[in-house]
């Protein structure tokens, strides 16, 4: 096994240190730096970002670690430490911005914290680069295309979201941060509804 590129490792190295942390800090890094709604009174700019550091329970931290391991050290290599950094803020961002909006329309006083929104671009993106790429996902343990895979935990993310089952867990902002990895791929391709870059395209 090839050994963890830098800002994978720093990244994993950093989430285990916040969750660490949190709970003999009796929360008081999830009252600064998780993600509050606008309306809550409770909310900072830093939020959007922070948010993605902190997580919520043992499994949560440990399966956004296992996709940051899985398939961002993969991209990292590919892209280099600073389009990986890029991709991941583009898709942390987005996902903030979903989950703040449908807080504000819905009135959610909740408040938001997992690397999810990034781990959901990062795996849009492998699916779109190795689509014919076969992997094996813990749930359910069935051998699947990558291709498939994103196209089945996207629909499974946009279903429950819509239906409301899975309460506590940020559907839209899931779905959030793949869109933003599918932005940033069309940017970097120069597609629409980014205006062509003139000369060769490099990915």
């Amino acid at each position: 096994m090839p050994p963890l590129p830098p800002i994978t490792q720093a990244l994993i190295l950093i989430n285990v240190a916040m969750y660490c942390l949190d709970e003999p800090l009796n929360g008081l890094l999830t009252h600064y730096f998780a993600l509050y709604p606008i309306q809550s009174g409770f909310f900072y700019p830093w939020q959007v970002v922070s948010y993605a550091f902190l997580h919520g329970s043992l499994p949560h931290i440990f399966f956004n670690m296992m996709g940051l391991w899985m398939f961002g050290s993969e991209l990292e290599r590919i892209w280099g430490s600073r389009r990986y950094m890029e991709f991941l803020l583009a898709s942390v961002l987005t996902a903030a911005a979903a989950q703040l909006i449908l807080s504000l329309l819905a009135g959610w006083n909740n408040y938001t914290v997992g690397a999810s929104g990034g781990i959901y671009g990062l795996l849009l993106a492998f699916g779109m680069m190795f689509p014919n790429r076969t992997i094996m996902p813990l749930f359910p343990p069935i051998p699947m295309k990558a291709k498939v895979f994103v196209a089945v935990f996207g629909g499974l993310e946009l279903l429950q979201g819509v239906m409301g089952t899975s309460s506590g867990v940020a559907h839209f902002a899931h779905l959030g941060g793949m869109l933003g990895g599918w932005l940033m791929l069309r940017y970097w391709r120069g597609q629409p509804p980014f205006k062509p870059r003139r000369g060769p395209r490099r990915f």
